[in-house]
């Protein structure tokens, strides 16, 4: 597919290179690239996110909202500041939240499988009573990047409900305290969850139980080893049942309420919250469409494009629409799984793979900008040899980097 000519803007829409630069700067980084090869060329800067780093800047920048930082308390009980974003324009009341800067892994430090079980999602729920005490019409919740597998259980205590043991005491935060559950009283619960709208933005549709669920799939991540993944599934468990019987709430099995150790199961029990494709959510709240109508081309990316991005990243939100719209479309990446590849030629579009491996972490925020930059001048350089920009061929040499070894950082090679 050749490129458009004239004034037709060339749309940069990247997601974050995970540890490394986000949206923006990814998006900064291609633009220069860009202008190497096509300097009279207009730009369209779109940087995107699906629910994990960058959610609601992102949303934020696209809607000319204005952000807000308050004090909560960490996934350990430790100050952290969370973030959130009061969306502008025709969203005015609505207000995005990223679940990790108030209860995510990177506040952890070290991760163990003692605070695999004691982490908790209070600061989340504590960010949201801020939206309603402000008088939240509409609340996002961006929910990647969580260090807890508590279900919602801290959320939901920060929003007025009870969670409580056989005596009728509270029960500490953390998954970890869940097989005690026994009943859970809403009598207190925040006023203002009767008249709000919650929707989760997840990219996963792992459910919240069984071998397949939350605790299996995302504890180990978070530092709990075998016997704390078995903990945390039965609390997991517990909570779903406690959750059907005192507040008539099910859903535990469906697709997503696995996501972030189960908060967006939590999110849907205790705030009502509707589960969304976070990529979706963001292309159509920052109108991606319309800035891809007309695109000369559309430039996109992530750190790693895999097997995890096929099933909703914005890499590939945003590749389904350029092709839609007719537009050439190229990813820029870190490293490629083969499949994820052959899923990008299906849309007729290419990957570029910036270099040649794993790098340490230091590295790779050094380079990443500079190794973008360079692959969007490729791009534009190819389009104007009229090279398609279609497939594998027109791919690096080294189109799956290796993953790298136990003292180099995955996000160095593009991990999600």
């Amino acid at each position: 597919m050749r490129p458009r000519t004239g004034a037709s803007p060339v749309v940069i829409a990247p997601n974050a290179f995970k540890g490394t630069c986000s949206a923006l700067e990814a998006a900064r980084a291609i633009a220069r690239g860009v202008a190497d090869v096509w300097p009279a060329a207009p730009v369209r800067l779109a940087p995107m996110a699906d629910g994990g780093d960058g959610f609601a800047e992102v949303l934020r920048r696209a809607t000319g909202g204005r952000g807000q930082r308050h004090r909560v308390q960490g996934p350990l009980g430790r100050p952290a500041i969370g973030a959130m974003a009061w969306l502008g324009g025709r969203h005015r009341g609505t207000v995005a939240i990223e679940l990790a800067t108030a209860s995510g892994l990177r506040l952890v430090g070290r991760p163990t499988p003692t605070t695999a079980a004691r982490a908790s999602t209070t600061g989340l729920g504590e960010l949201i009573a801020r939206a309603l005490d402000q008088g939240a019409r509409r609340i996002l919740v961006g929910v990647g990047g969580s260090a807890s597998t508590d279900g919602g259980a801290g959320l939901a205590t920060a929003l007025g409900y009870r969670l409580l043991d056989a005596r009728g005491r509270a029960l500490p935060p953390g998954g970890g305290a869940l097989r005690r559950l026994a009943g859970i009283d809403a009598d207190q619960r925040h006023p203002g969850l009767a008249a709000v709208e919650v929707l989760v933005a997840c990219d996963v549709d792992t459910p919240l139980l069984g071998r397949h669920g939350a605790a299996a799939v995302f504890a180990p991540q978070k530092g709990a080893d075998p016997a704390t993944v078995r903990a945390l599934a039965a609390g997991l468990a517990r909570l779903a049942r406690v959750v059907a019987r005192d507040l008539g709430v099910g859903g535990g099995g469906a697709p997503g309420m696995g996501a972030a150790g189960g908060s967006a199961f939590g999110l849907h029990a205790f705030c009502g919250g509707r589960l969304v494709p976070g990529a979706a959510l963001v292309a159509d709240l920052t109108e991606i469409d319309a800035a891809l109508r007309g695109a000369r081309v559309a430039l996109t990316g992530e750190g790693r494009f895999d097997a995890q991005s096929l099933r909703g990243k914005a890499p590939l939100e945003v590749m389904r629409r350029a092709a839609a719209a007719g537009v050439p479309r190229v990813l820029l990446a870190g490293a490629v799984e083969p499949a994820a590849e052959r899923a990008l030629a299906d849309l007729g579009g290419a990957c570029l793979v910036l270099g040649d491996g794993p790098q340490s972490l230091a590295a790779a925020r050094r380079e990443t900008p500079a190794a973008l930059r360079r692959a969007a001048a490729r791009a534009c350089r190819l389009l104007d040899q009229g090279d398609r920009l279609s497939g594998p061929a027109c791919t690096t040499p080294r189109t799956s980097a290796p993953r790298p070894g136990p003292r180099r950082s995955r996000a160095a090679a593009g991990g999600h």
